[in-house]
């Protein structure tokens, strides 16, 4: 196998750490390769999605981060049905999107998201 080195920040570490030991990996690179597999096959199960849906976006973020989130949604404005922002603890944001539309736009939208360093959280659900 290859080695890779990575960097992470000292609470997704703790969190990786608590996930291995709850869910019985033998050690940190299984539970990454676990993960990565579940992300490569997560994102070829929505490449392979074609037509109109609905899903449901997810974001969690820091508040000091509004403008890139407005930012990337007004390009998506066709899709975006309903939006949803509620203040969470520790100065972080959740926001909830309802998507309506072709599933190409939604999946992008998502990786916007899903590729900015700033968001905590983002999951996309199709319906």
């Amino acid at each position: 196998m290859v080695i890779v080195s990575v960097s992470l920040s000292k609470k997704l570490l703790e969190d990786i750490d608590c996930i291995k030991d709850e869910m019985g990996f033998s050690g940190r690179s299984d539970l990454i390769r676990a993960s990565a597999r579940m992300l490569i096959a997560d994102n070829r199960e929505k490449a392979e999605m074609v037509g109109d849906t609905n899903s449901v976006l997810t974001l969690i973020h820091n508040q000091d981060v509004e403008d890139k989130v407005t930012e990337i949604k007004h390009d998506y404005e066709d899709i975006i049905s309903t939006q949803i922002h509620s203040h969470l603890k520790e100065h972080k944001c959740l926001e909830i999107f309802i998507l309506d539309g072709d599933v190409h736009r939604m999946y992008q939208l998502a990786k916007m998201f899903q590729t900015s360093s700033k968001m905590d959280y983002v999951k996309l659900t199709v319906v």
